[in-house]
């Protein structure tokens, strides 16, 4: 079973997850931030992940803490549950409309961290959700995850479903990208390990 758990506490946060990557979507989530833990459960859904998750945060301060640490922990959490890369599919990559919003995501689960997002918003919160800390989910999620993680927003003016396109892309790339071929034999790569 490709599964993994991770805690991490700072002075900051205090975080628990269990993540099960050949899932049935189920999610149970406390953030304290509505918004985030609707995402969260938008990727274990859409991605077809199991993901019990618990954050403790100083959102007396604001989100950021709670949703950069988040990012490390679930990456964490991913990249140990994907123990074995022999026989991924490795790549993914998936258009995801929601209503105005158009998003375009790219994975390579190539064990390097890089991210790049071309993402802005109109709002500087969608419920008490921070829109600045998008990007900092994402990149401490493809740091922690060693993932490459690439966002292109092609159209959108609601920032609501520019983010929930993105989290939902994110899912079925991930979904997609941790597939076994039995075509693929050991790793798809030429180096011989990814």
């Amino acid at each position: 079973m490709r599964e993994a758990t991770v805690k991490r506490k700072t002075k900051e946060t205090d975080i628990s997850c269990t993540l099960t990557l050949d899932g049935e979507g189920i999610a149970k989530l406390e953030t304290g931030i509505g918004f985030f833990d609707h995402m969260l459960n938008t990727l274990a859904k859409h991605g077809g992940f199991n993901l019990d998750f618990t954050c403790k945060g100083d959102l007396n301060v604001d989100t950021h803490h709670s949703v950069e640490d988040s990012g490390i922990v679930l990456g964490d959490a991913f990249n140990k549950a994907l123990v074995s890369k022999d026989g991924i599919q490795r790549y993914a990559n998936f258009v995801m409309p929601m209503d105005d919003a158009l998003v375009l995501c790219a994975v390579d689960l190539c064990g390097r961290a890089y991210y790049e997002s071309n993402a802005t918003f109109n709002v500087d919160k969608v419920g008490d959700f921070e829109t600045e800390t998008v990007d900092e989910f994402f990149r401490s999620f493809a740091d922690n995850a060693k993932i490459n993680l690439h966002f292109v927003i092609l159209r959108g003016e609601n920032s609501h479903h520019i983010i929930e396109a993105m989290f939902k892309s994110l899912a079925k790339c991930l979904r997609d990208a941790i597939k076994i071929n039995s075509d693929i034999k050991g790793s798809l790569s030429t180096k011989g390990v990814i």
